[in-house]
Parts: structure tokens; sequence; C-alpha cells
């Protein structure tokens, strides 16, 4: 009887599992799913920095939510990754990973022995050297996998897997929108934002950005001198859409376009650049998700930024969900578990 496992997306603010039935099944089941807070603090730009409070949220997370099953699939992304594109002699899979550390280390911006190693392969070529193998290189920091380990098995449980965050979003996205040409996924978080250019689903380039949908609150919050609750609230009302009525408005819009103009800037040079180093590259269409989609008018300032369909994602295609959770959850609330699905699914390729 095939294991169930629980997809675990570890935030700034929140610790959300979801767990499914079997990753193996071409439409798995979500069984479970449930977030809980972690204090302030515990976690910063993805990287856990008080490893016990992380883990006591483990087990309030695994407690309140009813998981049973202790396989934990988790992700790692933010600061603690490098993603770059690295063309490697021909040779099969298991030899390119075991011959990384002796030709990657100019890549590098820390000693090989301090990074875990993967290579995610592309597709073949051909350059003045001989047959080729092009390919992204993923690099993390060996104390950020190590930490998100622990967490779990200080919590009782058996981390099964260790994932990509952009590699798992995009499993979710590639099955909302499936297209045979080039499409981009991007998933804004509170301080980072993952960019993954794909052609036929396969992950072509990733980029990820250090900024995110908590840019706009920080910036009224100081600016306007309120509280965190009172920040969310305007930048949601708000949004792109309106300059307001009252002398708060105003101001609280001018805040929210500079703080997300950078962002949308970002995304408008990464296109450019993939766009100028390929040739024949039409973008089929851009789908987007995260807390910033949430803000009135942001889908619609993206497109005109970058002048490319922009579409929702459906964070339940290719998966079935169980009649417990049907009718319980909303829209808002499912588009939260794309991280989580995306990497319990990939536990088990």
């Amino acid at each position: 009887m095939a294991v169930g496992v629980v997809g675990v997306d570890i935030g700034s603010t929140l610790l959300r599992g979801v767990e499914i039935d079997d990753a193996s099944k071409a439409n798995p089941t979500v069984l479970r799913a449930h977030e809980v807070p972690l204090p302030e603090g515990s976690v910063k730009r993805g990287e856990i920095l008080e490893v016990h409070t992380v883990a006591s949220a483990f087990k309030r997370l695994w407690a309140a939510g009813g998981f049973r099953s202790k396989d934990v699939a988790l992700g790692i992304g933010g600061q603690s990754v490098i993603v770059r594109d690295l063309a490697v002699p021909r040779m099969p899979l298991a030899q390119i990973r075991e011959s990384l550390p002796f030709q990657v280390q100019d890549l590098l911006p820390v000693p090989v022995s301090d990074a875990v190693l993967d290579y995610y392969p592309i597709g073949e070529g051909q350059n003045e050297s001989g047959p080729v193998v092009n390919g992204l290189l993923v690099a993390a920091f060996k104390q950020a996998v190590t930490v998100n380990v622990t967490a779990a098995t200080l919590a009782g449980l058996n981390p099964v897997s260790m994932d990509l965050l952009p590699f798992a979003m995009t499993r979710v996205h590639s099955m909302s929108g499936p297209t045979n040409g080039y499409a981009v996924h991007m998933n804004i978080g509170a301080n980072a934002t993952s960019i993954v250019i794909v052609q036929a689903g396969v992950p072509q380039f990733v980029r990820i950005v250090p900024a995110g949908g908590d840019d706009a609150t920080r910036a009224l919050m100081s600016r306007l001198s309120v509280p965190r609750e009172r920040a969310e609230a305007l930048k949601r009302e708000l949004g792109l859409t309106s300059a307001g009525s009252t002398d708060e408005d105003r101001v609280a819009a001018e805040v929210i376009h500079e703080s997300t103009s950078e962002l949308l800037t970002a995304v408008r040079n990464t296109l450019a650049y993939f766009a100028g180093v390929r040739t024949g590259v039409v973008f089929d269409h851009l789908s987007v998700a995260g807390g910033a989609t949430r803000m009135r008018g942001f889908a619609s300032a993206l497109a005109e930024s970058t002048r490319i369909s922009v579409v929702p994602v459906n964070p339940t295609a290719g998966v079935t969900i169980s009649r417990a959770l049907r009718g319980k959850t909303t829209d808002e609330q499912m588009q939260t578990w794309i991280t989580s699905i995306g990497l319990a699914v990939g536990s088990a390729a």
C-alpha cells in the first residue's frame, strides 16, 4: 500500500502542509491541508533562524491538521539557492552529478564543500568541444538544507525529499495551464518572487527576485505609521487601480505603486533577457500566484508591463480534493496550497 506524503512550505510567517495519498498516481488526492503561524523572526527570507521554534511549529501543524503520514517533502529557495545555466560534456546524468564539484567552483560564492549540488538537464547540443548536455545547475547552501531537515526530524518527521521551491511551484502551474510553447510561471512570496520560464512544461530558466508582496506592506507601515493589519487592508483595497478619496488613500496608492514598480520592472527585464539570448521566443502566457495577486489591478498591470496574457493558476489542477475538504476551503485558501502541492507531487520524481 502506497504511503502518503505531506508537502511542507516553510514561509516567513506561516508553515503550510498538504497531504496527498500517493505522489506517484496520475491524479493524487489531497487528503488534508492546514497552516499554522510561525513566531516572528523564526524564519527570515526563506531561511530558518530558530530551528527549535520551527520544530515546535511542525508539531503544532501535525496536531491541528490531523496529518497521518510522517513522510515530508521539503523545499528550499530564496537567497539560499543559486540556479545557473550550465552546459557539460554529454554523459549519463549520474556521472554529470558526480562531476559537478570539479566543474562549478567558479560559479559559486561559497566553497563547493558548503553547497549541495544538483543538475537539471534540459536538452542536448553541440559546441566546439563536442556533444554537450544543456541544463540548470542548482546549488543550495548546505547549512540551509541541513537546518530544514533538522527542524522536521526534531518534530519526529521523516524528510523524504528536498526540492527547489520554484520547481515545485511550476509543477502546479504547468498542470493548470499546459502549453507546448514558452510560458512564464511566477510565484510571489512575502519577500521573494520566483520566475520560471518553461518550454512544454520543462524549466528553461529560473530567477529568484528579492522582492515580494511584503515590500508594499512594510512601506505602507513606515510611511503612514499604521499597523500591519491596516497596511495589508490598504494594499488589497486600493491596489494599483485607484488613488483613493482620502489623504491617507492617496499617499497609500503612491506607496503601493512605487513598491510594486520594482517587481514589475524585474519581471520585464528577466523576460527581455531570456528572449534576447534565445531565438524565436514567443510567450504563450504568464501564470501568476501568491499573495500579491489579490491586490486590485495587479494582474492588469503585469499584463501591461510584460505585454503577455496573464492567467490565474488553478491550484487543484491535476489533483483531486477529498470529500473532507470540499466546500470547506475558499479559492483564496487554495491559492496558498500551490507550493505545498508541488512539493508533495514532486516527492515521487
